[in-house]
Formats: structure tokens, sequence, C-alpha cells
């Protein structure tokens, strides 16, 4: 067999042609790592375009250009369709722009797409969420933010969102249990978040004709949080409506102990109280002790007032007086003193103190703050419409800064608006 194999290798066409099958066999290797490698660098051009539109998308982001972010990570997922953090970063930026149907549409892209991180699926997921809230479709939001939080029940995070549109669609029972849940979660101080809750709900129950329930979730606010201010006023609100006189009237007067900044808040439901009763002695008192104890503006001009309609005249511009001195530009206070001079024809007097008055009218002496997040208000308000938070709006002293204390804009009993006192 040997000899006849080289028999073969020594006729001279076999041998040619054995040599042309050797060359062939190297130039197609020679071609096979050459077309490999031109595929790689290829691969390595497209993926570092890709990656340059990516970082040029970041710069844009930090430089707050929107849209020349979104333009460049247009390009980076042309490139590179596999690169996720490019479409969150896209659906993130055509969300803040208000183009929520595309955010959404990248969202579920992400959701859908087969072999992804269950991680990063339930940030899309989330994310979602967000858009769908953004969007004003709060039970879609809803429904999403829980099914996060049935994959993922350690997400505290996803549970603030849930909170937050429970208390936005005023359904302040299961607000009250996710806040329970994010105490149990996250811990820290809640109980004050909690209290308003339970008022918010006594409140609806108040409402709805059903006092024992409001009763119940006004006294279990108190006990939660001793310092809810809110609970206390309309639990003495409550049994002022069942005729419960002197339990409204203790109620109300245990706010100047919790809290004696917010006694203001008292007056006139004390004052209403006593007149029913037929005895409007008490409220002198009460007024004389807290001017007493705890003098300020909005005592004073209670006082004056109280002084004024028991033609104590004299007595109720000392009072007056007392009040611009916490509060020179205090206008309700200004407004009781004209009133008392004008009806009594002091008009010299009134017309000085209105000349005063004038000069200083582009200073505002009624003034609200969050210090939580910055937002300002006219009004004093228990949770801030711009951040949320509980507890964190406050009266702006003349030095420009939130002081403790957060009394409100009528006279001397402020107005309130969206889950605040007056509701």
């Amino acid at each position: 067999m040997w000899a006849s194999l080289w028999q073969w290798f020594l006729e001279p066409g076999n041998l040619q042609l054995l040599l042309c099958a050797v060359i062939a066999f190297g130039l197609g290797l020679i071609i096979g790592v050459w077309i490999r490698h031109s595929r790689e660098e290829s691969a390595k051009s497209i993926a570092s375009e890709g990656d340059t539109a990516f970082f040029k998308g970041i710069h844009y982001i930090l430089s707050n250009d929107h849209d020349q972010a979104i333009e460049e990570f247009t390009k980076s997922v042309q490139i590179n369709s596999d690169t996720i953090e490019t479409y969150v970063a896209l659906g993130n930026l055509y969300r803040s722009k208000g183009d929520i149907d595309r955010a959404i549409r990248i969202r579920q892209n992400i959701i859908l797409r087969p072999n992804i991180d269950e991680q990063i699926k339930l940030r899309a997921l989330f994310d979602l969420g967000l858009d769908y809230r953004k969007g004003g479709f709060l039970n879609r939001a809803l429904d999403t933010f829980l099914k996060v939080a049935q994959r993922d029940s350690g997400n505290v995070q996803t549970y603030r969102e849930i909170e937050r549109i429970y208390e936005e669609s005023k359904d302040w029972e299961n607000a009250y249990r996710t806040r329970q849940k994010i105490a149990q979660l996250a811990g820290g101080d809640n109980k004050h978040i909690l209290a308003h809750h339970l008022v918010e709900m006594g409140k609806v129950y108040q409402q709805e004709g059903n006092s024992l329930k409001a009763n119940s979730c006004f006294t279990k606010a108190i006990s939660t949080h001793k310092g809810c201010i809110d609970a206390y006023l309309h639990l003495g609100d409550l049994y002022f409506s069942k005729k419960e006189y002197k339990k409204a009237i203790s109620t109300w007067k245990r706010v100047a102990q919790v809290a004696p900044q917010f006694t203001f808040l008292a007056y006139r439901r004390l004052e209403g109280a006593y007149s029913i009763m037929e005895d409007l002695k008490p409220v002198e008192d009460f007024l004389k002790e807290c001017a007493q104890s705890n003098a300020d503006a909005f005592t004073h001009v209670a006082l004056a007032r109280y002084l004024y309609n028991e033609n104590d005249i004299e007595g109720a511009l000392r009072e007056v007086a007392s009040a611009l001195e916490f509060a020179p530009y205090f206008l309700k206070a200004r407004k009781l003193k004209g009133e008392i001079l004008l009806s009594h024809g002091r008009e010299k007097e009134a017309l000085a103190d209105y000349r005063e008055l004038m000069e200083h009218l582009d200073v505002p002496y009624l003034e609200f703050q969050c210090s939580q997040c910055g937002f300002k208000a006219n009004e004093l308000q228990w949770q801030c419409p711009q951040c949320r938070s509980w507890d964190t709006i406050h009266l702006i002293d003349s030095a420009g800064t939130p002081s403790a204390s957060a009394p409100g804009s009528e006279d001397p009993l402020p107005r309130f608006t969206g889950g605040t006192e007056g509701e």
C-alpha cells in the first residue's frame, strides 16, 4: 500500500495537484483570519461609536441639555440596541420632558425582553409606575407599584410611592396601613404621619355622619402622637357638634398645653362654645392667661377683640398695641385698631396709624415655607403640597427663616386647604 501511495506522489500531475491544494488551504486560512480580524475591528469600532454617543449623552444631562442628551442616547441605541442603561436614561429623559407615551413604551420594551436580569425588570417596572403617576394615570401607577411590592417586599421606596398615591386619592385607610409597613421596614419616627392619617380618616367618618368611628380615629391619633394639634381641634369640633360643650372646651384647651404656639387655633372655637353656654368670662380668663404665659400677636389680638366686644375700648387698644409690638405689620391687628378708633370718633389717630401702615405695605407678615423643600405658601398646611412631608411648613419670621410656630392667616383662626386643619 505504501509503495502504491509513493508511486502516486512521484507522478508529476499528482504532485502539482497536491501543491495547489496546499496553497489553496493556506490562502483560505489567511483570508479567514483576515476576515475575522476585520469583523472584530469593525465591531470594536461600532461599539466605540456607541460608547461615545452614550458618554456624550451623559455630558449633556450634566449640562441640563436634555434635547441633545436624547439625541445622543438615541444614536447609542441605534448602534447597540442591547444597552439597557441607555434605554433607562432615555425613558427618564422623556418623562422629565413630559413625553410620557415614549417613556412608557421604553419601559415596556425593557420588561418584555427575554433573558433580562430580574432586578433590571423590577427597576423598569418601578420606573413605569413613575411614568404613569407623572402622566396622571394614578390607578395604573398604583397597580404597577403594587406589583413591584409583591415581587420585592422590602423596597421602602416603592411603599413610599404607594402611600403618596393613596394620600392624593384620599384613601387614608390604605395610606395608614402603608405607612405602618414603611415604619416596619425603615424604622424612624413615623408617629406624627400615622396620627395625621388617622385624623383624615376621622374627618371622612365625621362627614359621613359616623361620629363613633370619627371619635375613635381622633382619639387614636392623639394616643399615637400627643403633638397632633389637628386631632385635638377636630375631636373638640366633634364634641361641639354633639352639644357636649364642656368636653369640647376641655379638648381645645389641651392645645395650649401641648403646643402653645398653636393656641390661637382654639380661640374662636372656645368663644363659640362659651357664647352658647352664655358665659364668656372663661374666655377672658383663658386669653389673659395665654397672654401672660405664651404672649404672641394672635393672643393679644384675640383678647383685644374680646375686650372690644365687652366695650372695654382702652383695654382693647392696649392689647392691640401689645400685638403690634410683636408684629408691627400684622394687618389683622392694624385693621382691628382702625375699626376701634373710627367707631369711637378718633379719626386723627386712625389716619396717623393708616399713614404709618402705608409705608410698610410691601412687607409681608404671614408667609409660610416648608423646611423640607422650600415651598412657600400664604396659608398654614399640615402637609406640604410639593414634597408631601407632614408638619414641615412654618411661619417665616422677620429674618426670613422658618420659625417654630406656624400661625394661620384669618382673624384669628386661619383658613386651610388640602390635608390641613380646616377640613
